[in-house]
């Protein structure tokens, strides 16, 4: 029952595909201008056989595809500065959220815990995290860069902050909400407060920290983007914005495809890791 569930989802989603992709085709088929053609070029166009046509800006499928297996066949070539291939561009892209989404886990999993086990720590931290998560991320950039003086650093320290927050709301409302029972067992055991934070605790907690983690990393590789845009030189983002400089639109459309496929992988280890640590009550 469940493989046919599985198949007849997995037809369902390839129909879908195909229907967007027939859409897409047709949305980008030349077609007759419908607007006045100058007399010189009307004779032109009958002179060399055709007719006058409008063909549409957006790139065809077709196009696109000749992209992805252009791209994909050397993505690490490394051409000077504003011509690096796909793989090196994400690596610089991967390599900043990675940075900033472990100094968040740092600080925002113990600051977490600390917050849910301690009702005084959450009554006095509770208005800073409800002022500061809001902010949107993006706008921290213009003191970062005039602070820390390093486009790459600053993009890192954005998506620290955007990380930040998520993870630490979770991770202390997962600490809060652990059984009162398993609390009480400890206490009676006299084990530590940190044996009882390890063992007790971060079990019963890790479902709800890694949805905040995995949240944390989709907000992360989103923003990332926009502040590539913003600090340029390398990255998924800065090739985005250097190719509808280029007003290359295949490549931008071949960029976003890759963002997206990234992102989904990105997610898929969190939902892969969610999974190993849930457990059944």
């Amino acid at each position: 029952m469940k493989t046919s569930l599985t198949f007849r989802a997995y037809l369902l989603s390839a129909l879908i595909l195909g229907v967007l992709l027939m859409g897409w085709y047709l949305a980008t088929l030349p077609q007759k201008a419908a607007v006045a053609v100058p007399q010189a070029d009307a004779e032109y166009a009958a002179l060399m056989g055709g007719s006058a046509v409008k063909k549409s800006g957006m790139p065809t499928p077709l196009e696109v595809g000749h992209t992805l297996q252009e791209k994909l066949a050397d993505p690490f070539y490394d051409h000077g500065p504003n011509d690096k291939g796909i793989g090196i561009q994400l690596g610089y892209s991967l390599a900043r959220v990675l940075a900033g989404f472990a100094l968040a886990a740092l600080v925002a999993i113990p600051l977490g815990f600390l917050v849910g086990m301690s009702p005084i720590m959450h009554r006095a931290l509770d208005p800073y995290i409800q002022l500061l998560k809001p902010i949107s991320p993006l706008a921290w950039m213009p003191l970062a860069l005039y602070t820390i003086k390093d486009s790459s650093a600053s993009a890192i320290f954005v998506i620290f902050i955007c990380s930040l927050w998520p993870m630490l709301i979770n991770t202390a409302y997962g600490v809060a909400a652990v059984k009162r029972d398993w609390l009480n067992v400890a206490k009676t055991l006299e084990v530590s407060p940190l044996r009882k934070a390890f063992l007790v605790i971060l079990p019963a907690a890790a479902p709800t920290i890694l949805t905040g983690m995995r949240i944390s990393m989709g907000i992360a590789w989103l923003v990332i983007v926009a502040a590539e845009m913003l600090v340029g030189g390398t990255g998924i983002g800065y090739f985005v914005w250097n190719e509808w400089n280029n007003l290359s639109l295949t490549n931008v459309i071949f960029a976003v495809l890759m963002i997206g496929i990234v992102g989904m992988m990105l997610d898929m280890v969190f939902g892969w890791l969610s999974r190993l640590v849930a457990y059944n009550d």
